[in-house]
């Protein structure tokens, strides 16, 4: 693993949040009339992407989505925002949490939360070899939270993972899996 260049003194979270907005337009729809998830999955992992690549002071790959939450359907003239920031950090991981908003755009009524997600970044050099990224601090309260439910989403993950391999391996073993 390579690390950063200079110091990997930590940063607060407010200094990569980032909020990215989009009019949904007829092409952004399904057959229901209403934005397709890929679309909004699409703006989600861009919102995340400039976040992680921020916070890591470059390159930075999705590794994985642990959840993607749609609440309500967006629809064509809605104006979604995307906003996201680092829930936590590891060596060369990242959390980043992503909220999704929706409002009429030709309405003054509050943004409506739509949908919601988290995903893992990996801190890449230029070979694509993972990297050090500097430690999140979180400022608030709320950003504590945030950085203490990644914990659990992270060991659950993990726990996941080694359950998932030692069923492969008990069934390789015994001749069940081709």
């Amino acid at each position: 693993m390579t690390d950063l260049p200079g110091d990997l003194a930590g940063k607060p979270t407010s200094a990569s949040r980032t909020t990215l907005s989009h009019i949904m337009t007829a092409h952004d729809t399904n057959l229901l009339g209403t934005v397709h998830g890929g679309v909004i999955m699409k703006l989600v992992d861009d919102a995340a992407g400039a976040v992680a690549g921020r916070h890591s002071g470059g390159p930075a790959v999705t590794a994985s989505m642990d959840e993607m939450a749609f609440l309500m359907p967006v629809r064509v003239g809605d104006l979604v925002h995307v906003k996201a920031q680092v829930n936590w950090t590891g060596r060369s991981s990242m959390e980043v949490g992503v909220r999704v908003l929706a409002e009429r755009w030709n309405e003054s009524t509050p943004a409506q939360q739509v949908g919601s997600a988290y995903l893992v970044f990996a801190a890449v050099d230029s070979d694509g070899k993972p990297r050090a990224v500097p430690p999140v601090l979180p400022e608030t309260e709320r950003d504590e939270r945030r950085y203490q439910e990644a914990q659990i989403r992270r060991t659950h993950r993990l726990a996941r993972r080694r359950a998932i391999l030692e069923l492969r391996e008990k069934r390789a073993a015994e001749g069940l899996d081709d």
